[in-house]
């Protein structure tokens, strides 16, 4: 029989089955603070998930609201885009143009056309406008034309003359009106003296049109003219300009223009001449044709002072007609002081000569050592004054001479009446253009010495000293304190006139200082080293140096 557990085994057993049970327990509630510590985790993570798809959600509404006004503003601005495209061209096309500059000087319209003056200028406005129209194709009709020609307008008339295809030079003027008159959009300009002044007018105008998106082509009237082509060239750089230049042939386009490659249009059958001008006619000849005094005859000359007075003539007669000594009749004598006698009203020149063999003789201004006394009288009258008031020649003047001049003319009277065999007629003296030659100076060596050595500031101002208080006053970089005497004043004004004035032989102002012709001619020859004058300022057949400042010729 086995033996009976004891009470302490029991016990063990319970207290075996109480740990066991207590392990249990500690499970389960480890168990318990475990799945309660990862539900809170999960329930905070999943809280930040909610809220960041939220804010997910409201960016992607934000973003598909903001394409759709994108897209919106997108389409508004290509439609303004579109808009504004079709008004550009609109307005580029609206006023479109052709501009035709045209350097007068060397591209001359057909002789026929300006003989007929007015109307002739008329026709050749509207067959200039025909021509460029007809080169348009059929948008012609919405194309505008305008049309500046620049020129010497006495230059060219003095030209045109002695070519012998102008036969009055009024005709020439009036076709300049007609011209102008026959379109509003065509102009003449008379730019005067100076071939500079078209070339730079047409070469700015020329870059203003181009930078002109209206202007659709620019044809240039230069065919003549060389001087234009490194002006082109660099024209020529952009590809955008070569196709809207046009060169308007008259004489055959010179060579370094052609070898640019740019169009040429030729209208010389129907507008313009393809001869330069020559000279054909000897320029008495043209002057003579016309009933115009070759010159008018110089006035006082501007003497030294404090020399021995030499005994002078001084002659007063009307511009139109200068008669040679050969023809002035007997002359009384009746007393050795010389005296004027008094003309018609007319426009008259005077004159201060040292010996009868001067009259006439166009002075040229130079340095001297001797000089006459004699007062000066006004400067002579103007071109056009003098034709507005001419009158019929009148009778010779009476002429008075001093005593020994008439002595010295009585002593062979027989022999001037019977050598009137053929002999050479006496040359026509110069006549420079409408102003006429300046009047003579005789000037003090030492006088131009002493003025030449002053330098810089020290130059005396011509201004001050020849028309009255210098306009600049203490601004004038030249000397206003010093006191010349007659002898420099007459240098001063010498020196003034181998400066070209700015006006020429068109300038109206009676007090000018400056030179309108080259005071440096002597036997045929200029003796200035650096002559500013243009060839044209110089009587015909003048030797000039080879560094001649002067502008070319035509």
């Amino acid at each position: 029989m086995e033996p009976r557990p004891n009470l302490i085994a029991f016990v063990q057993r319970y207290q075996d089955l109480a740990t066991y049970q207590d392990s249990h327990i500690n499970l389960i509630k480890d168990l318990l603070l475990y799945a309660e510590s990862i539900e809170s985790t999960l329930r905070a993570e999943n809280t930040d998930l909610a809220q960041r798809v939220h804010e997910r959600n409201l960016d992607y509404e934000d973003a598909t609201r903001s394409r759709r006004e994108l897209q919106q503003r997108i389409h508004a601005l290509e439609t303004q885009l579109e808009t504004s495209i079709l008004a550009n061209e609109q307005i580029k096309n609206t006023n479109s143009y052709v501009v035709v500059l045209i350097d007068g000087d060397g591209l001359i319209f057909k002789p026929e056309l300006i003989q007929q003056g007015l109307a002739g200028g008329k026709k050749a406005a509207y067959a200039l406008r025909s021509a460029i129209l007809g080169q348009c194709g059929p948008h012609g009709n919405e194309i505008g034309v305008l049309a500046q020609v620049y020129l010497n307008l006495a230059g060219l008339s003095k030209a045109m003359r002695r070519d012998g295809c102008l036969e009055n030079e009024s005709s020439l003027k009036d076709f300049t009106l007609g011209f102008t008159q026959a379109k509003a959009t065509f102009d003449f300009v008379d730019v005067g003296h100076g071939k500079e002044r078209a070339d730079n007018k047409i070469k700015e105008m020329t870059k203003w049109h181009l930078r002109n998106h209206n202007c659709k082509q620019v044809i240039l009237g230069i065919s003549h003219d060389a001087g234009y082509a490194p002006f082109l060239d660099e024209l020529f750089q952009e590809d955008s300009v070569q196709h809207q230049i046009t060169i308007l042939e008259g004489v055959p386009v010179v060579r370094e223009l052609r070898a640019i490659g740019a169009n040429i249009l030729n209208l010389n059958n129907i507008l313009f001449r393809s001869e330069k001008l020559v000279d054909r006619v000897p320029e008495s000849a043209s002057s003579e044709s016309f009933g115009t005094p070759f010159s008018p005859i110089p006035a006082t000359p501007i003497v030294e002072h404090n020399k021995p007075a030499t005994p002078t003539i001084e002659i007063k007669q009307v511009v139109p007609a200068l008669p040679s000594i050969s023809t002035v009749p007997a002359v009384p004598v009746t007393t050795p002081t010389p005296s004027v006698v008094k003309a018609t009203p007319a426009a008259t020149t005077s004159t201060s000569v040292a010996s009868i063999g001067s009259i006439g003789s166009p002075g040229p201004v130079t340095p001297s050592s001797t000089s006459a006394a004699s007062t000066p009288t006004p400067a002579a009258t103007t071109y056009a004054r003098a034709i507005k008031s001419a009158t019929p020649p009148p009778p010779p003047p009476v002429i008075k001479l001093p005593a020994h001049t008439k002595a010295a003319l009585q002593q062979q009277p027989s022999s001037r009446a019977s050598h009137k065999t053929p002999s050479k007629a006496k040359p026509v003296p110069w006549n420079p253009g409408p102003r006429g030659l300046d009047p003579p100076l005789q000037v003090s060596q030492s006088a131009l010495d002493n003025l030449k050595k002053r330098k810089d500031n020290n130059k005396l101002c011509n201004n001050h000293y020849l028309r009255g208080p210098c306009s600049k006053g203490d601004s004038c970089n030249f000397e206003h304190n010093y006191k010349p005497t007659k002898e420099e004043l007459v240098a001063i004004a010498f020196l003034t006139r181998l400066n070209p004035c700015s006006g020429g032989q068109e300038c109206e102002v009676e007090d000018c200082i400056y030179g309108h012709h080259c005071p440096s001619v002597i036997n045929g020859a200029c003796t200035h080293p650096y002559c500013k004058f243009d060839k044209e300022d110089h009587p015909p057949g003048t030797k000039i140096k080879a560094h001649h400042k002067g502008s070319h010729d035509r």
